[in-house]
């Protein structure tokens, strides 16, 4: 069963939940520009910039964390559990996304072999 909400009524900090490539960061990145949000895409977060996602020192992933949920207006993709209370306490709307294991999968291997570019991964340099 699927329910449908207006997304003014999740307010000005949602985070989007869900399994890998279930469409989390696309979602985020358009909710962000419908309702004029910042998004924030925590892979890019938890990863050092221009790397092949290197994992940045936890007390820096941490603080970057805590610094884009500090903020007023924002559209925040990702799980990273740990950090959920913290995520939860802040935010005005939770979205969960439910996607079957063989679309996923699809998804995996469509953005493996033929996608360069994707919202919420970092731009490689070279």
């Amino acid at each position: 069963m699927q329910n449908t909400i207006s997304l003014s009524s999740l307010g000005p900090r949602i985070c989007i939940l869900g399994p890998s490539n279930s469409g989390k960061s696309t979602l985020a990145t358009a909710i962000a520009r419908k309702g004029d949000l910042r998004p924030v895409h925590l892979d890019q977060l938890f990863h050092e910039p221009n790397t092949d996602w290197v994992p940045r020192p936890a007390a820096t992933f941490s603080a970057l964390h805590e610094e884009a949920i500090a903020g007023e207006r924002w559209v925040m993709d990702g799980n990273y559990s740990k950090y959920m209370p913290q995520r939860f306490e802040r935010a005005t709307g939770i979205i969960l996304l439910n996607v079957h294991t063989a679309t996923s999968l699809f998804r995996y291997l469509r953005r493996t072999l033929l996608e360069r570019e994707r919202h919420g991964a970092w731009k490689r340099s070279g």
